[in-house]
């Protein structure tokens, strides 16, 4: 295993992301659609929260009915925009962070996904899933 190996090999560049005009119903169906837990919240390329699934089951019965019925959580989506749910002051590591270090902030903390930053414009991310997966390919 390569001790300086950056993040960029194994972030997500390709990142689905949220505006704060965006809704909560749009928030759940991209988690839904394309099976992710976390999504960054932008202002064009800059980073302005991140929203993750946790998040709307706090608020929502999200996983507690049929994928189709969405009546029950469109009247608590309502009460909520994404600036009110999102989490806002991240954490964030640039691309060129070795996974290590990626690895040491994400035992640490709470949560399970970190931007990654260059400059100010948001560049990719990296989850528990991408470390996990890295790890299991040095096996």
């Amino acid at each position: 295993m390569k001790k300086r190996t950056p993040v960029s090999v194994i972030m997500t560049k390709e990142v689905i992301t949220l505006s704060s005009t965006d809704d909560l119903m749009t928030a759940e169906k991209l988690f839904k659609k394309e099976r992710i837990r976390h999504i960054p919240v932008v202002s064009g390329n800059e980073i302005k929260g991140m929203l993750s699934y946790t998040d709307l089951l706090r608020i929502s019965f999200a996983d507690a009915i049929d994928e189709n019925e969405t009546d029950v959580d469109t009247v608590v989506y309502n009460m909520f925009t994404i600036d009110q749910v999102m989490a806002k002051n991240l954490v964030t590591v640039s691309s060129t962070t070795t996974i290590k270090e990626v690895a040491e902030i994400l035992a640490k903390k709470e949560f399970h996904a970190l931007p990654v930053v260059d400059g100010n414009e948001l560049v990719g991310i990296v989850t528990t899933t991408d470390l996990i997966n890295y790890l299991l390919e040095q096996f």
